[in-house]
C-alpha cells in the first residue's frame, strides 16, 4: 500500500532540517543539562488568569461543539483588534477562528492556491512554510533574501519571481531573522501583488514584539485589503502556545469559504479555549507587555554581549523572540557550528539552514531562558566561535 506522493513530500523528499533540535531533545532524555535556545517557547507559562477563565468557561458548560467560524466575541475582539493597530474597518464577518496560526496559514492556502499553482514565500522562512504549500498541492518557491540586506526582500526580486504565481505569503516581525520589514519594502511587496495579481498571505503572529521601528501591516496599505489574508494567533502575544487559537483576517467571501473548509476540517476550535482568548484580549496591551518583556530585555542583553567581540555578527533584531547570528567568519556552516557547539557546551541553537539556503552560515538563536543564562550562553557560544577562526 502507498501514501499519497503529498503527504511523502510535505519536507520535499529530504531533511526537514531539525536535525540539531532532535539531538538535542534526544540529550536532554538520557540525562544531559542542555541549554536550549532553538525553538520559539515563552519560558513563562500562560498567565494564571488566562487559565482561570478558561476553567470557569469549561466548568460552566462551554465544552460543547463551538461555532465553526468562531465565537462572536471573539471574532468581534479580534476585528476590534485590527482595526485599533492598522486603521482598516474591520468587521466580524472579515475574521475566521482557527486552531493556531500554522493551521491559518494552511487554510489560507487552500483558499487562494489551486492544484498545481506556484506559491511564493520569503527565503529566510519559518521551517513549515514550503511544506504548508505543498500540503494544499501547489508548488512552493522560494525568493531569496541577502544578509546584507537585513533580509529585507527587494522588490527585484520580488518582481522576478511573481509571473505566474498565485500569492505570496510574508511574514513581519520575521522568524528567523528578527526583522521588521520597513515602509519601503512593504510597498514594493504591495506594488509587486497588485502588478502580478497575486494574494498576498501576512504571517504577523510577531506584532507585539516590536524592539525598533514600526509594525506596518500590509493590509493597510491602499488596495491592500481585499488582496490579503492576515494570519494572526494568541500564542506568542499571550504566551498560549498549547492552547492552538488563531485568526484569518481578510475580504468576506475570501473568510466564507474558509468556514466551509473548517467545517470539513478542524470544525472548530473549542468554545472554552475561545472564552479564555477574550478574556485575554479584554486584557488590553498590559498583559501583551509583560508576555513580550522579557525579550526585550535579552535583547539589550544580547547587544551588549555581541558588541564586545568581532567574529558572530547580528542581524539587527528589531522584533520577534529571536537572533540570527552570522558565523560565516568561522569558516563553517551553520549547521556544523551548531552541531560541534551542542557537543562541547551542551548549547543547542538553529542552524540558519533550517530556514532555508539564504541563512547559509547563519544561526538563529532564541531568547527563551532566564537572562543570566541566556547573557552566559550567548558569551560562550561567541567564544567558542572565535576559536574556530
Amino acid at each position: 500500500m502507498q501514501l499519497s506522493t503529498r503527504i511523502s513530500n510535505l519536507t520535499g523528499g529530504g531533511s526537514d532540517g531539525w536535525d540539531v533540535f532532535n539531538r538535542a531533545r534526544a540529550m536532554i532524555a538520557a540525562g544531559v543539562d542542555v541549554t536550549e535556545l532553538t525553538i520559539g517557547e515563552h519560558d513563562i507559562r500562560t498567565d494564571p488568569t488566562i487559565l482561570a477563565a478558561m476553567d470557569a468557561a469549561a466548568r460552566g458548560g462551554h465544552t460543547g461543539y463551538a461555532s465553526i467560524p468562531g465565537v462572536r466575541p471573539l471574532r468581534e475582539r479580534v476585528a476590534a483588534r485590527l482595526t485599533e493597530r492598522t486603521g482598516v474597518p474591520t468587521r466580524p464577518e472579515n475574521v475566521m477562528i482557527t486552531p493556531g496560526g500554522q493551521s491559518a496559514l494552511f487554510a489560507a492556502h487552500h483558499a487562494v492556491c489551486d492544484e498545481g499553482d506556484t506559491a511564493l514565500y520569503i527565503d529566510p522562512y519559518y521551517a513549515t512554510y514550503p511544506g504548508t504549500i505543498r500540503g494544499v498541492g501547489a508548488v512552493p518557491k522560494a525568493i531569496r533574501t541577502r544578509s546584507r540586506e537585513a533580509f529585507q526582500p527587494q522588490r527585484d526580486a520580488l518582481e522576478a519571481a511573481a509571473p505566474g504565481a498565485a500569492s505570496l505569503l510574508i511574514n513581519s516581525p520575521n522568524n528567523p531573522t528578527g526583522v521588521v520589514y520597513d515602509r519601503a519594502t512593504l510597498e514594493g511587496v504591495a506594488a509587486v501583488c497588485a502588478g502580478h495579481d497575486l494574494w498576498l498571505i501576512s504571517d504577523e503572529v510577531y506584532d507585539t514584539q516590536v524592539w525598533e521601528g514600526t509594525h506596518l501591516s500590509p493590509r493597510a496599505l491602499p488596495g491592500m485589503a481585499e488582496r490579503t489574508l492576515v494570519v494572526g494567533s494568541m500564542s506568542k502575544s499571550h504566551a498560549m502556545t498549547g492552547s492552538r487559537v488563531g485568526w484569518i483576517v481578510g475580504p468576506e467571501t475570501a473568510v466564507d469559504h474558509l468556514i466551509t473548509l473548517a467545517t470539513h476540517t478542524t470544525y472548530g476550535v473549542a468554545g472554552f479555549i475561545q472564552d479564555a482568548a477574550v478574556f485575554a484580549l479584554d486584557q488590553g496591551t498590559a498583559l501583551e507587555e509583560k508576555v513580550a518583556a522579557p525579550f526585550r530585555r535579552r535583547r539589550a542583553l544580547a547587544q551588549t554581549v555581541l558588541a564586545s567581540q568581532n567574529t558572530v555578527v547580528p542581524i539587527p533584531s528589531q522584533g520577534a523572540m529571536y537572533l540570527m547570528l552570522d558565523i560565516r567568519a568561522t569558516g563553517l556552516s551553520g549547521e556544523d557550528f551548531a552541531n560541534r557547539l551542542l557537543d562541547a557546551h551542551h548549547i543547542a541553537v538553529m542552524p540558519g539552514e533550517s530556514f532555508g539556503a539564504a541563512a547559509a552560515g547563519h544561526l538563529r538563536v532564541a531568547m527563551t531562558i532566564e537572562d543570566m543564562r541566556f547573557a552566559d550562553a550567548l558569551r560562550t557560544l561567541c567564544a567558542f566561535a572565535a576559536e574556530q577562526v
